[in-house]
């Protein structure tokens, strides 16, 4: 019979949205959430965003990479301008969750910055760790999940 196959090696390594104003943005996630800028870059008419986001042509990018404490490059966000960005959906699609800490003092400057943030609550681990949970969504209308181990 052989050995077991092995299991397939996988690894998330990114978010990246689509965002207005990268300036704005990095208010929240470099300034209030703790992520390091890695680097920021102008992206040509080749790149990969533009078919992948179905972005036309006359769309101007600018690519931002974070760094988090754990991870290069842990999370982009892309700046689009000289094209509308559709508006946010009613009903949110897809969240990042990010493990945070300070978490009172960030939930304090979220609501500082004005922007709406669901109220926070406990939970378990499906190991049965504690944690405290809060969502907020960002001027672009991206639905961030914030939590903090106990």
């Amino acid at each position: 019979r052989g050995e077991p196959a092995a299991e397939p090696e996988v690894a998330l390594k990114r978010v990246n949205l689509l965002v207005r104003d990268l300036d704005r943005s990095l208010a929240i996630y470099r300034d209030i959430l703790g992520f390091r800028v890695f680097a920021i870059s102008e992206s040509g008419p080749q790149s990969y965003s533009y078919p992948v986001f179905s972005l036309p042509p006359q769309a101007k990018l600018r690519f931002c990479t974070l760094d988090s404490s754990t991870e290069v490059r842990a999370f982009a966000l892309t700046e689009v301008t000289g094209v509308e960005l559709p508006a946010p959906p009613a009903v949110h699609l897809s969240a990042p969750v990010i493990r945070i800490e300070r978490f009172d003092e960030v939930r304090a400057k979220l609501e500082a910055a004005g922007l709406a943030v669901v109220e926070p609550r406990s939970s378990k681990t499906a190991e049965g760790q504690t944690f405290r949970e809060m969502a907020f969504t960002d001027p672009d209308g991206h639905l961030v999940v914030l939590y903090q181990l106990d």
